[in-house]
């Protein structure tokens, strides 16, 4: 039979290495930054409609990640919401004309940017702005056209 203090020391180190394991998957689930590490470029792009997205959100081209939100405001001058967006250097060659989307992972998942490239020849280059965008689809904007049916209907 074991001794009290050689349970208490493998219980202690069994709730040590969970709460470990915890930490890691955290820091794994929140991908920590690890798309921005290196050098990157700034864009911005004007939606009437941000929904739920939140600063860190994904950016991504083909499901790939290539970026992060890194602020979003109110544009003074249009009332649009700004969304500030940090791209991965080696991402420099997205084309001007690209247009960028506010998408939802799953039915009730995290929302995210998804970028459309453009066949434009020219790139989009540090602090210029999108000026092609869809804004997120508002779920209850939808229940109500249905519920009320604002065709006339």
């Amino acid at each position: 039979m074991k001794s009290s203090h050689q349970i208490e020391f493998t219980a202690g180190i069994f709730l040590l290495l969970a709460i470990a394991a915890l930490v890691f998957l955290a820091v794994q689930a929140t991908d920590g930054g690890a798309a921005m590490r290196g050098e990157s470029y700034e864009l911005v792009a004007d939606f009437s409609n941000v929904g739920g997205l939140k600063p860190r959100a994904a950016v991504s081209m083909g499901g790939v990640r290539i970026g992060s939100v890194e602020r979003i405001e109110l544009n003074p001058d249009t009332f649009e919401a700004r969304v500030t967006m940090r791209i991965s250097e080696r991402y420099n060659d997205l084309p001007e004309d690209t247009s960028a989307s506010i998408l939802t992972a799953g039915i009730l998942g995290d929302q995210y940017i998804g970028l459309e490239p453009g066949g434009s020849p020219e790139p989009l280059r540090d602090g210029d702005a999108i000026l092609i965008t869809q804004s997120a689809v508002v779920l209850e904007q939808l229940i109500s056209r249905y519920l009320f049916n604002t065709d006339g209907e």
